[in-house]
């Protein structure tokens, strides 16, 4: 069973930074797409922020959030991570970890996603 239980979040200033991070368990994640994406209360959709390759190490980025956001793993590849730096007001948003069995492409953004975390808030204020 794929298991996607995340922490962090929370509240920040303008500029300031937060780490949000996901335990993944119960799939093999070299063989998985894994990513983080957002949603903005009353938004229908979430939009895609990063996801990256655990096997050859590429990453794609949402345009809003390069050169600010990086998503990584620990060595051992049980530990998703989304470190955000330079956080501004409009970051304001649920942030959901999620995996899904698919090639990482800076398409795989925009896709519907099988696996989500249980989503945790960020809130920047001005």
């Amino acid at each position: 069973e794929v298991r996607l239980v995340q922490s962090g979040g929370g509240l920040v200033q303008d500029g300031g930074s937060l780490r949000l991070s996901c335990a993944a368990s119960g799939f093999p994640i070299d063989e998985y797409a894994i990513g983080w994406f957002r949603q903005v209360p009353g938004k229908e959709r979430r939009e895609g922020v990063a996801c990256m390759d655990t096997m050859d190490g590429k990453r794609f980025y949402g345009d809003s959030v390069k050169g600010r956001f990086t998503i990584s793993t620990d060595s051992a590849k049980t530990t998703l991570y989304l470190q955000m730096n330079n956080l501004k007001p409009e970051d304001t948003a649920v942030y959901y970890c999620a995996a899904d069995y698919r090639w990482v492409t800076p398409e795989a953004l925009d896709a519907d996603w099988d696996y989500w975390g249980q989503g945790a808030e960020v809130t920047v204020e001005a």
